[in-house]
């Protein structure tokens, strides 16, 4: 990405939001940014306006990216930056939300969702089954554009098959940070991928106000939505009605006993490298 002294002054010039609740995933998304623009001179937010603003291009849009500040996610909602930037710039045609969500994986149903895929709620997705996704290119690109993402033992890089573990629901976590201890004949089996190139599925994402880490409540969750269902997350809910926007959810966990933080910047990176090249395609367009 290149870092440019650039400012647009006037706020209006920037069309798109992109929500990034998380550090993480404010991370993913900076680093994904074609260039990088310094804060508008006319941008007056609130004093006690307490988010994190990044503000740049990816192709040929404008983009603001907002986030909470550290430490305040479990007490304030994505729909709190969401509502300031619909406040300070009304002219913001199109929002996205884009962060990390827990799969509802069925692969006896040809729903294999595995971490470090994609989940976007869209009507079609015919022109990513059809054309080769350029997501592992861009995540190629940006590991080796920012080096402190691609050293050993960083979770922005791909963990491998061998830590993705998927288990039956009613087999609990044994302990500790990482499934170590789990029993290993317990893993549902699931046939090995032809390539670890993220899959982008097109579905449901069920959202709340609850971290979900509970096998039963996600079963009995989808069961109520229907097969459709494919991710959970907490952050949609209180935020579409404000702020309508695209939700794309890259799976860190299976929403059970088992969840781990050790696939979230793998996952943060997959799905804003999806809303990167969404945003580049060049038939790619929104109504003013």
């Amino acid at each position: 990405m290149e870092r440019e002294s650039t400012r647009l002054d006037n706020p209006s010039h920037y069309t798109f939001g992109w929500i990034a609740a998380l550090a993480i995933e404010q991370a993913a998304a900076r680093a994904l940014l074609d260039e990088e623009y310094s804060e508008p001179k006319n941008f007056h937010p609130s004093p006690s306006d307490t988010n994190n603003y990044i503000w740049g291009r990816i192709g040929q849009h404008n983009i603001v990216i907002a986030s909470l500040p550290a430490g305040v996610h479990e007490t304030i909602s994505a729909a709190t930056p969401a509502s300031d930037l619909v406040h300070y710039l009304p002219q913001m045609r199109f929002g996205l939300l884009v962060g990390i969500g827990g799969a509802i994986a069925r692969p006896g149903d040809d729903q294999d969702n595995r971490l470090g895929d994609d989940v976007v709620v869209q009507p079609h997705g015919a022109e990513h089954e059809i054309r080769p996704s350029k997501i592992p290119g861009l995540v190629e690109t940006m590991l080796q554009a920012n080096p402190g993402m691609n050293r050993p033992g960083s979770n922005f890089t791909y963990q491998g098959p061998e830590n993705d573990r998927l288990f039956p629901s009613d087999y609990e976590h044994v302990g500790g940070k990482t499934c170590a201890k789990c029993e290993v004949s317990r893993r549902i089996y699931r046939e090995k991928r032809e390539t670890t190139e993220p899959v982008t599925h097109y579905g449901v994402i069920a959202s709340g106000n609850t971290l979900i880490k509970d096998a039963e409540f996600r079963d009995n969750l989808a069961e109520r939505i229907g097969h459709q269902c494919l991710c959970v997350e907490m952050e949609a809910a209180g935020l579409v009605n404000k702020f309508p926007c695209l939700v794309i959810r890259g799976i860190c966990n299976y929403a059970d006993s088992h969840k781990n933080d050790q696939w979230q910047g793998y996952a943060a990176f997959t799905a804003a490298a999806f809303a990167v090249e969404l945003l580049r395609n060049d038939s790619y367009s929104v109504s003013g």
